[in-house]
């Protein structure tokens, strides 16, 4: 059973009434004729009147094919057409009643309103005229004198549009033909004019409403599909760029404007997608220098320009190239101030370059345009805690390393300031005091930063050396009693505290 339209409901409402009509009208037609095309054509009327529109249609067809001079089985399949939204079909089975029976006034009327709605207002006008012309019903009479009357003001409104497109002035030609559209549903030049209107006047959310629209309406539309293509491409949807000139050359494979952009889309779409495998994959690196691809295809449309540096922005942070992370992030911020992933993706850098208050601004920048982010609200508390921590005692600096340092580069640096500050270099005893409290430092930032657990909450903010910091458990490594805790302590090894060191 097909589904039925809220515009089919209230047709279909309007079917037992019309079926008594016809049958007043149809004088006993067929008296003579095949048994088998009447009992197809009395199936099928008990059906329409069921709503059960596929199974009446299949009736009326083989009526149809019975008898094609039954000017009656015609109109009953077009009425069942009308029923299901399909008036393509519906107006020839209303034109060949109408040459089978010229003054049957119902198919004329109805043919007159099909044609309005597809903007054929000449051919429309001609039948309303005819209806007034051949002893109508007050109703049909009534009908066709309105729809007459609208037809003009059409006529007037298509004019008036034409005009102002023609001189520029798409707004008032897009008002006009706002109306126009409101009674020729289904015109499709009205529709492409519009379209073109709104692509004029930057509205392409409602260029797109009208092509597609155009695109159904008529069936072998390839300038429609190109133009839908060429509009998504300039807001930077590749996807549906190549989905919609792919619709063109599936109607014709040879269109040169629709080949030439699908190959410029496919590259395009292939890099992307090739840079967001690299994402996917932690590649970071490669992903940023297919990105930078994608720039160099295509330069000249600016979403895309943006969105390339959007994903790069994320990935050298990701990758922590820091500086080039901040700068790349602050060009999106630049053209786009609010977008969101820049947003997180500096301040995620930031952090990585210390900037903690810089940071935190980006948090809550990102907060007001997304609060419900999780994300957002779990950097913006490392931050802060992060600038809290770096208040006290940040061991990243007591070592001169960046946040972003490898155990290797850690345990050297370590090596090279254990040396400098062992207490054993210094004489004068407020010297050597100070060089303790220097020595001590040291080591304990080497402890956290080579501990991954321990760097790690670190990092999340939390001092592992600070039973104050401490949120239930984990490490509590604390150095007690000084420097003579330490003469054990050989600042070369990577192990416990075992070796004699001095300098003799």
């Amino acid at each position: 059973m097909v589904a039925v339209s809220p515009v089919a409901h209230k047709l279909l409402s309007y079917v037992p009434f019309l079926l008594v009509l016809i049958d007043l009208r149809y004088e006993g037609v067929n008296g003579g004729k095949d048994g088998g095309v009447e009992n197809h054509l009395e199936m099928g009327k008990k059906l329409l009147a069921a709503g059960q529109l596929a199974d009446a249609l299949s009736h009326f067809h083989a009526a149809v094919d019975g008898e094609p001079k039954n000017y009656m089985a015609f109109y009953r399949r077009a009425t069942v057409y009308l029923a299901m939204g399909k008036s393509k079909s519906a107006l020839p089975d209303l034109s060949k009643v109408i040459e089978l029976k010229p003054d049957f006034t119902s198919a004329r009327l109805q043919r007159g309103n099909l044609l309005l709605k597809h903007g054929k207002l000449d051919e429309a006008e001609s039948d309303f005229k005819k209806v007034l012309k051949s002893n109508p019903s007050s109703r049909e009479e009534q009908e066709a004198q309105s729809q007459l009357k609208k037809s003009d003001e059409i006529q007037r409104l298509v004019s008036q549009a034409q005009s102002d497109f023609k001189h520029r002035e798409y707004s008032s030609a897009a008002s006009h033909l706002d109306i126009i559209i409101d009674t020729c549903v289904w015109d499709v030049d009205s529709r492409e004019m519009r379209a073109e209107c709104f692509i004029q006047m930057g509205e392409l959310g409602k260029a797109i409403s009208d092509l597609k629209a155009a695109s159904k309406l008529k069936s072998d539309n390839t300038q429609a599909f190109y133009k839908l293509s060429t509009i998504y491409y300039d807001l930077g949807d590749h996807e549906m760029s190549l989905n919609e000139v792919r619709e063109c050359l599936k109607l014709d494979q040879d269109h040169k404007q629709c080949f030439s952009h699908y190959k410029q889309v496919k590259k395009l779409n292939k890099q992307i997608q090739s840079a967001e495998e690299l994402i996917q994959q932690e590649k970071y690196s490669d992903a940023v220098s297919k990105y930078e691809s994608v720039m160099k295809t295509e330069p000249n449309v600016p979403h895309f320009t943006l969105n390339a540096k959007e994903r790069m922005c994320h990935c050298l942070s990701k990758d922590q190239q820091t500086a080039r992370a901040i700068s790349v992030c602050s060009e999106v911020l630049n053209t786009d101030p609010q977008n969101v992933n820049a947003l997180k993706d500096r301040a995620e850098a930031l952090l990585q370059d210390d900037q903690y208050e810089e940071a935190i601004k980006d948090f809550q920048s990102a907060k007001e345009y997304s609060e419900n982010d999780r994300q957002i609200k779990e950097g913006l508390e490392r931050a802060q805690r992060l600038l809290k921590q770096s208040k006290k005692r940040d061991y990243y600096k007591i070592l001169g390393v960046k946040r972003t340092a490898q155990k290797k580069e850690i345990l050297k640096a370590y090596r090279k300031l254990a040396q400098q500050w062992h207490p054993d270099n210094f004489q004068d005893a407020e010297e050597k005091k100070k060089a303790e409290k220097k020595f001590i430092d040291i080591a304990q930032a080497k402890e956290v930063l080579t501990d991954p657990e321990m760097r790690s909450k670190f990092d999340q903010g939390e001092d592992p050396m600070d039973p104050e910091s401490q949120q239930g458990g984990g490490h509590h490594h604390h150095f007690h009693g000084g420097w003579e805790n330490f003469q054990g302590f050989n600042p070369f090894g990577s192990g416990p505290f075992n070796f004699k060191f001095g300098f003799n």
